[in-house]
Formats: C-alpha cells, sequence, structure tokens
C-alpha cells in the first residue's frame, strides 16, 4: 500500500513493515473536493488526491498475504465511497532502494469532485469544509503537522495552512503548480 496522506499515520490496520517511499509521476495536492468525511454536497472541503505530474513521499506499508483481502476491503470502504479515487498498483521505490509494486488511490480528474483552481478559492473551500470526520482545515492541518513529523516537507501545503488560517498576504497565485 502507499500511503500519502491520512493512511500514513491512520491506515487503520496494522502493516507488517512501513518504508519511506517514492512515487514517480503523481504529486500530492489539495484537489479532491470532500461531500462527506471532510464536507458536504452543498458545502464542500478540499482533501488530499494523488494528482498527474512530479514525485510524492510517502509510506510503503507491507499487508501481510493473509490480510491483503480484508485490509483491501477495508481500505476500499473507506477511500472509494464516492469514485473520486481509482485504485491501482504504482511502482514506488523504498528507502532500501528497492522497487516494488504498491496499491495507491489517485485521483479521477474526469470525476466532478477532482478540483484544480486559484489558491484564494482553495481557502474558501477548506474554511467552509465540515463533514462527518471534522473540518477540513483540521484535515490540513493535521495533514502539515504528521508529515512534518514524519520529516516529510511539503512547502506548498503549509503555505496554504498559513493562508487557511489568515497569516500569508492574499496573492492570486494558484494551489497546483
Amino acid at each position: 500500500m502507499f500511503a500519502y496522506g491520512s493512511l500514513m499515520w491512520r491506515p487503520d490496520f496494522a502493516p507488517a513493515e512501513t518504508h519511506p517511499a517514492r512515487l514517480a509521476g503523481w504529486h500530492r495536492a489539495m484537489c479532491i473536493l470532500s461531500t462527506v468525511y471532510r464536507g458536504t454536497p452543498e458545502r464542500p472541503g478540499l482533501v488530499l488526491g494523488l494528482d498527474r505530474g512530479g514525485s510524492c513521499l510517502g509510506r510503503a506499508l507491507r499487508v501481510e498475504a493473509g490480510e491483503w483481502a480484508a485490509v483491501k476491503a477495508a481500505l476500499d470502504a473507506r477511500e472509494l465511497i464516492t469514485g473520486v479515487y481509482r485504485p491501482r498498483f504504482v511502482p514506488v521505490r523504498l528507502d532500501d532502494g528497492r522497487r516494488v509494486a504498491a496499491y495507491a488511490f489517485v485521483c479521477d480528474r474526469d470525476h466532478r469532485q477532482y478540483w484544480s483552481g486559484p489558491l484564494d478559492e482553495a481557502v474558501r473551500l477548506i474554511r467552509q469544509g465540515h463533514g462527518s470526520g471534522g473540518p477540513a482545515r483540521d484535515y490540513l492541518a493535521s495533514t502539515v503537522e504528521h508529515l512534518h513529523a514524519l520529516g516529510i516537507a511539503d512547502s506548498r501545503l503549509h503555505r496554504l495552512l498559513l493562508r487557511v488560517d489568515g497569516g500569508l498576504a492574499e496573492t492570486p497565485t494558484a494551489l497546483q503548480p
């Protein structure tokens, strides 16, 4: 399993092993309109997705073969509730140099919940979003905090949190690279 967001610190299963890993060709982005966990259909929030381009540091979580079916079913139930993510196996490089195939959830750019827009709109969506999992702002703050604790720098998310919390002057720059 390749984890790039909350699955890194809250996988809801006990991994047999965890390794720092890099996924090439995809990057972590606030590109998913959340209508359940961090927002509603009327007032969506914004959450992470793996979007095309760049690379992403995350964690490879190894699942014991005998547990795979149950873990996969639980993860699919958690992540695939609206169809905005596409599950697939992706090649990742572990910190020890090995390359392995990892199950991951990448965004579906054709889905109605895929979002790409200006920074000021991202800030608005995050400030308004509140769903069954709590506020979108808390999701972003927890992500920034956990990434920092894992030694993963994501300056884009850190700057976004500062903007959401009112710490940066308004500028018309885009959120996506």
